[in-house]
This record gives C-alpha cells, sequence and structure tokens, in this order.
C-alpha cells in the first residue's frame, strides 16, 4: 500500500533525525523527495506544493534552533500529512440501522457490502444485505451469492425491477435486523436518473448512513465523484476500495479530505477480512514503518468471531494453550492476508525486510503445519511437549499428514515459542495489545521468529 511514499517517507524522517545541520541543500534534497513521492502517489499538485513549502519555512526559520528544530520540522511533517489524509468518523449504531451504498459501476460496491456485513456480522452486530439494484443483470444473484458463502443473510426479488416495491416485500422482516446494508445500481456516471433513483430510494429507506464506495484507483478524480455525490445525496462517509492495487491511492485519500467528506473505511484487498476503518494517524503510522495496533486487532476481529475471540482469551487465561489453540490462531492466520501484510501492522517489525521468498515459504510452511496438527493425537493435542521426547511420534505425524519430520518439529518450536509470548505478556493474556508491550514482544522475540 503506497509503497514508494512509505520508502521516501521513513528516509526523510531519519535525515531529519540523523542530520547535525539542517542547512539549505539538506532542506532542498529533503523537499524534493517529499514532492516526488507526494506526487507520485498522485497528490494534487497545489496540496504537495503548500506542505513543502511550509516544511521548507521551518526549516530554515533561525528562530528555532538544534534539536528543537528537528522535533518541530519531524512534528510539522507528522501533522501536515494527517491533515491532507483528513478526518475520520465512527459511525455509532443505534437500536436500527441502514446503510444505504451507493456508486458508480466498477467501484466494488457488491464485494464491500459482502466485506461490511461480515466486518459487522463478526463483531456481533445481527445484520442482513438488501439487493435493490434492479438494472445491472443478475446484480442481486452475485450479492447474494457473496453474502451465502459468509453466513449472511441476504434479501433479494430477481424479477422485480421496482425498488420500492422489493423493500416493501421485505421491510416487517428488516425490522428484525440492527443493520440493514441496501445495495442500489450503479452507471457510468452520475446523471439524472441516477440522482432520481437514489433520491428516491432514500425516501423509502430512511438510511442512518448514505455511503459512498469509490475505487482508489481513479486517483484525483474521486474529488469530482465525492463531490458530486455529495451535493445530490445526503452523503455520510467514503469507503475507498482497492487500496492495495493502486499508486493512486494517495490521491483519492487526499481527494476526498479536499471536499470534506470523511473516509470510513477502506477495502486492503481481496479476502472478506480485507477492510479496515480508516484512520489518518494510524494510516500514518503504517506509512512511516511505526505498524498500526488498531488495524491488526480489526483483521483479527474480522477472521473470528466475538464468541471464539472470547473463549480462546478465557482458555489462555486459565493457561490453557494446547495445540488447539495454536491451530485456531493458524486459521486465524489464513483469514487475514498475507504475511508481509500483517507484518506491516506490527510495530518493531513493521520495517523488517523480509525478502519475498521468505514470505511465500513461510505461507507453505502454514499449510504444513495446519495439515500435520490433523494427525495429532488428542493426548499430542493437549500436550505437544511429548513429541520431543518420542520421535517415533513425530514420525508418525509427518507420514500421516503428507509432510516431512521437519515441518512437525518446526510447528512443536513455534508453537513453544507463541506459548512463551503469551505466558510472559499478562497484557495479552488479557487481550490488551498496546504499542508498549508489542514493541517489547518485537524486542524478546524477532530473533527466535524466523522466516
Amino acid at each position: 500500500m503506497l509503497e514508494k511514499l512509505s520508502s521516501i517517507l521513513k528516509k526523510t524522517t531519519d535525515k531529519i533525525a540523523n542530520a547535525i545541520f539542517l542547512d539549505k541543500n539538506l532542506v532542498d534534497s529533503i523537499v524534493k523527495d517529499l514532492q516526488r513521492a507526494l506526487l507520485e502517489a498522485d497528490v494534487n499538485v497545489s496540496l504537495v506544493l503548500e506542505l513543502t513549502k511550509k516544511i521548507k519555512q521551518a526549516a530554515l526559520d533561525e528562530r528555532i534552533k538544534g534539536i528543537e528544530k528537528k522535533e518541530h520540522i519531524i512534528k510539522l511533517l507528522h501533522d501536515e500529512l494527517v491533515a491532507l489524509l483528513g478526518t475520520s468518523r465512527e459511525i455509532k449504531l443505534g437500536k436500527h440501522n441502514v446503510f444505504l451504498m451507493v456508486g458508480l459501476y466498477g467501484s466494488g460496491k457488491t464485494t464491500t457490502i459482502s466485506k461490511l456485513a461480515l466486518y459487522y456480522a463478526k463483531r456481533g452486530v445481527k445484520v442482513c444485505a438488501l439487493g435493490l439494484d434492479v438494472h445491472r443483470p443478475a446484480a442481486s444473484e452475485q450479492l447474494k451469492q457473496l453474502c451465502d458463502s459468509l453466513n449472511v443473510k441476504c434479501f433479494i426479488s430477481p424479477d422485480e425491477k421496482s425498488p420500492k416495491k422489493i423493500w416493501n416485500k421485505f421491510k416487517d422482516e428488516l425490522k428484525e435486523y440492527q443493520l440493514v446494508i441496501v445495495d442500489t445500481a450503479g452507471r457510468h456516471s452520475l446523471d439524472n436518473d441516477l440522482i432520481s433513483e437514489i433520491k428516491e430510494i432514500s425516501k423509502f429507506t430512511n438510511p442512518t448512513e448514505t455511503i459512498l464506495v469509490i475505487p482508489a484507483d481513479i486517483g484525483q478524480a474521486a474529488k469530482s465523484q465525492a463531490s458530486a455525490f455529495k451535493k445530490a445525496t445526503s452523503l455520510s462517509g467514503i469507503i475507498i476500495t482497492r487500496m492495495d492495487s493502486t499508486a493512486k491511492a494517495g490521491g483519492a485519500l487526499t481527494a476526498c479530505a479536499e471536499v470534506k467528506a470523511p473516509v470510513l473505511f477502506i477495502g486492503t484487498g481481496e479476502k472478506p477480512a480485507d477492510l479496515e476503518t480508516f484512520n489518518p494517524e494510524s494510516f500514518l503510522s503504517r506509512l512511516l514503518g511505526m505498524g498500526d495496533l488498531k488495524a491488526l486487532m480489526e483483521k483479527i476481529h474480522s477472521a473470528m468471531s466475538k464468541e471464539d475471540i472470547e473463549k480462546s482469551q478465557a482458555r489462555i487465561r486459565e493457561g490453557k494453550f494446547t495445540m488447539k489453540e495454536f491451530e485456531t490462531q493458524l486459521e486465524t492466520m489464513s483469514g487475514l492476508g498475507s504475511i508481509d501484510k500483517l507484518i506491516s501492522l506490527i510495530p518493531g517489525l513493521s520495517s523488517a525486510k523480509i525478502p519475498e521468498e521468505a514470505m511465500e515459504k513461510q505461507q507453505d510452511k502454514i499449510k504444513h503445519w495446519k495439515a500435520a496438527i490433523k494427525s495429532f493425537t488428542p493426548e499430542e493435542i493437549e500436550n505437544p511437549e511429548i513429541l520431543e521426547k518420542q520421535t517415533s511420534r513425530i514420525q508418525r505425524i509427518a507420514k500421516g499428514s503428507g509432510t516431512t519430520t521437519s515441518d512437525v518439529r518446526a510447528l512443536v518450536k513455534q508453537y513453544k515459542i507463541i506459548k512463551e509470548m503469551i505466558k510472559s505478556q499478562s497484557g495479552i493474556e488479557e487481550g490488551k495489545l498496546d504499542q508498549k508491550t508489542m514493541l517489547k514482544l518485537a524486542k524478546k522475540f524477532s530473533k527466535k521468529i524466523k522466516f
């Protein structure tokens, strides 16, 4: 996600922090690097010039001296970038909520609805989806298929061509849900027909949120889209999709900030759990290589249900961390996305340079470990340490699971490391993962965790 910008921002802050003197040449070099990186991320030229002008003025201000100047510039850079990214807004759910989802063709609206439904379902919200896109062929069936795959209830009426009649058909059933997410039709552009249809649907659905879905790859064009939808509807927020696959993401984010339309969520991949609430501070923290614990915890909550997390934490508090719990963690990791994405969220490990082939190797290891666990006996599940004393068990597991004895030994070793981590940090046992705890863990165990 915005890899080049992230790299330049890290180098820029390091240059400032490590500089003995902030002379004109160094300042010019820093400003040029920043301008190039922000422009490549498709940020508006005038915004880039405004930001770098402020940095330059602060750097050459003779009234601020020595270390104070360096701290002042780093803070200024941080604050200005956060301001560029806009404001965040947390949605507070009431007893009954209706999210009206709007957007043009190709924005990823239908897929985003299923991700949003899963996001809330995993947090204990009774949620359903409703298909009111009566124009695009098979739109309602696509929505239902996506929702069915995630065990989310979806109401559709494929043969009906009136959105109001579909709403009235399911109106009473929808009252039983705390959250109803409504899919609407798109167009190639925001024309009068689309505006009229959205306004009509808005009248009878009476939404608590009207959310625009925009793909990140349209860059600065997001400004005109967000502005037009804001004028035409009571737009309350934006979800930006495809954040992981484009260099134009900076343009989309800053464009939304320019029209004062808060970004509520960002889509960071193709998996159902790849939807995160957007927070400018946390997002910048990740760009600077400082991790993003909030996003990490959200990913965990999107991959595991609230009940599963509570059960797991209760067993850990009781000191019961068996191979069954470790297997659950591996399953959760599989649902969280690629390992490099997860590492980017962990303070202390987020800036680690891990080769791509090492990442792929680790993904394969996890597959082998999951297969090996299926061949464990109940006794071995409860007490995996016995495998170290009885190597014949390791051979039996490897043979039965189609893995190697090295795979099984590596699995037991990794299980012991994780168990030690959990045991040594009461914060994790209580489910309280703060920045300080994670930095301590990263320092203590980074040498032990092999990729």
